[in-house]
């Protein structure tokens, strides 16, 4: 998949008068990639347009306007896209409680190793992650995962760590997704 080019994003300007319109595209393709397994973690599988909207969105937000500023941007974001055969996908870890989400993020530090996306023929697929999300003795609530998949999508998404045990078995417009995704160059 092609990384986003300064060429697709508009200034905040014009994104402010287009926004409805490209939110609800967004939202659309966001909404067929996201993926809630147990109680506390949804997975977000990105693809150009989900990391296109989010670039425009920080634009907007912080009425960025200076090239280098946009390019930052660019740079952070594009690391969500990759090549042909590989997804990246965003864990957000979603527990309100501020006691009890610090408590599970120092237990569930070894989290990443326990992630899987289940294939057809049931192997297993272990995703690589950002190291910068796990600190010394804490997790991050937002970890960016890599799954090299070739171009087969996975038929669920889950979690082997003990107390956190779950699989989410992907609907076939989830998997139709993400094997559009896989497939591009």
């Amino acid at each position: 998949m092609k990384p986003v080019d300064r060429s697709e994003l508009l200034d905040y300007v014009t994104y402010g008068e287009q926004r409805d319109e490209i939110r609800t595209a967004a939202l659309r393709a966001k909404s067929v990639r996201r993926i809630l397994v147990g109680e506390h973690f949804t997975f977000l599988f990105e693809n150009r347009e989900t990391v296109r909207y989010q670039i425009q969105e920080m634009m907007r937000a912080e009425q960025i306007v200076k090239e280098g500023d946009i390019q930052h941007e660019l740079d952070t974001y594009n690391e969500l896209i990759h090549p042909r055969g590989t997804l990246g996908c965003t864990l957000l870890i979603g527990i309100d409680d501020e006691a009890e989400r610090d408590e599970k993020l120092r237990a569930w530090i070894g989290l990443n190793e326990s992630i899987y996306a289940k294939m057809p023929d049931g192997s297993l697929v272990r995703p690589t992650w950002d190291p910068r999300q796990v600190g010394e003795g804490r997790l991050s609530s937002v970890q960016y995962l890599t799954f090299r998949l070739g171009d087969e999508a996975p038929t669920a998404i889950g979690i082997e760590m003990p107390g956190a045990e779950s699989e989410t078995e992907l609907s076939k417009s989830q998997r139709d997704a993400l094997r559009r995704d896989l497939t591009e160059d």
